[in-house]
């Protein structure tokens, strides 16, 4: 559980990171978002949870 909560604090720092230096974008980004179909979006965050556990298994092992 300790390494679960550090991934997401992990997270929300990457993520607090990218909205402070480019605000703009990031609003932009979240527009370009909202307009892709929700099969785009889900297969996309498939692709990055399955490389995310790739990533976690390689480190780990």
């Amino acid at each position: 559980m300790k390494d679960f909560g550090t991934a997401l604090a992990l997270v929300f720092v990457i993520e607090g990171i990218l909205y402070s230096a480019f605000p703009d974008r990031m609003k932009r980004l979240v527009v370009q978002v909202g307009t892709l179909p929700a099969s785009a979006l889900r297969a996309t965050g498939l692709v990055a949870a399955c490389l995310g556990v790739a990533a976690v298994w390689l480190i780990r092992h």
